[in-house]
């Protein structure tokens, strides 16, 4: 049995009105399916790393037209961000996943993503799902089963948290994810040695990246993150582009929303909250800490320099939130200084 986001994209597909927007993006890339088949494109299953329980598993990919795997390794390890976003995404596509002796058939929702919740009988630690696709060269989706006896995890933002971007300043955003060559982007520092001290301390502890990103980046992020020694984790991105029902998609309801499914999905596992003050983080965190107490056990706030916060576009909120809260808010510069911080907290070790 499967639980699956994919069938209110079906049900779009069944006669739902669609908006204006999402109809022209959808007869878009059908256009540029069709031109891409006849050009010699191929099914590509591009597979997330994801997370999941002993009974079940939540796995996530993307079907996409590329060029083949050959051209795909050549330019593995140098990436303009711009490349990504040019992808074809394929909507139709039946896909056969197995993981656990357990195989269904899924179809991708608008934009290609499956993200479809499979039971299955699961060792914790990370384990393997299997992807197939007619026409398509097999991928494996790597899924880090929680062990039911982890009470604590680490849910971490991405931009300006781990990564130095300046995400909400329009033209540097741009140039960040379109042109800019992933090998230049710059880790937040003393973040992956605080990230790395956290999961020393906490061996099976989750580790989960929530970003308001789109799918489109995935790979760069995960070779970054994979290049700068950050924890291996889960990632949960967002489609890119209009909805069934708006212009474009709400980067802090995606954070919400997984938040709240997050607590629903392991109601004993108390969440380390790490972000930044230059976007929406601490208003996030604190509806979901005043939400979900039983969930949170502490909030750790990257501060962002003068110069950071001005191309952010300021500060996100003022602290008086924090300052009545029964959870733990700690603020700080970069990894070295909030390591100090959570030490105090027991969070990590000497």
């Amino acid at each position: 049995m499967a639980r699956t986001s994919t069938s209110s994209a079906r049900s779009n597909k069944a006669g739902e009105i669609l908006h204006r927007a999402a109809r022209i993006e959808d007869a878009f890339h059908r256009w540029r399916e069709r031109r891409g088949r006849k050009r010699g494109l191929t099914t590509t299953i591009i597979p997330y790393s994801s997370y999941g329980a002993p009974g079940w598993a939540r796995v996530l990919c993307r079907v996409v037209l590329t060029r083949g795997t050959e051209t795909s390794k050549k330019r593995a390890e140098k990436v303009r961000g711009w490349r990504s976003f040019f992808s074809i995404p394929v909507d139709d596509e039946v896909v056969t996943v197995t993981i656990g002796g357990t195989k269904i058939e899924v179809t991708p929702s608008r934009g290609g993503v499956i993200d479809v919740q499979i039971e299955a009988t699961l060792s914790p630690g990370w384990q393997t799902a299997t992807l197939d696709s007619s026409g398509a060269e097999q991928a494996t989706a790597h899924i880090f089963i929680v062990d039911p006896k982890s009470t604590f995890g680490v849910i971490s933002d991405v931009d300006d948290t781990v990564m130095v971007t300046a995400l909400p300043r329009p033209l540097l955003a741009a140039w960040n994810t379109f042109v800019l060559d992933e090998h230049a982007r710059r880790p937040v520092a003393g973040m992956a040695v605080l990230y790395d001290r956290i999961a020393r301390a906490n061996p099976i502890a989750p580790v989960i990246y929530l970003s308001t990103g789109a799918w489109n980046v995935a790979p760069t992020l995960t070779r970054f993150l994979r290049r700068n020694l950050y924890p291996r984790g889960a990632m949960l991105l967002t489609d890119w582009g209009p909805t069934h029902d708006r212009w474009f998609r709400s980067g802090a309801e995606h954070k919400r929303a997984e938040l709240r499914r997050l607590a629903a999905e392991f109601p004993n596992v108390k969440w380390l909250l790490v972000g930044d003050d230059g976007q929406h983080d601490e208003e996030i965190y604190g509806e979901f800490a005043r939400s979900h107490p039983d969930n949170v056990s502490a909030v750790a706030i990257r501060q962002l320099s003068a110069g950071e916060a001005v191309l952010a576009g300021g500060r996100s909120r003022s602290a008086e939130d924090e300052e009545t809260s029964s959870i733990p808010w700690r603020f700080a510069p970069d990894g070295a200084r909030l390591a100090i911080e959570l030490r105090e907290l027991g969070l990590i070790n000497d």
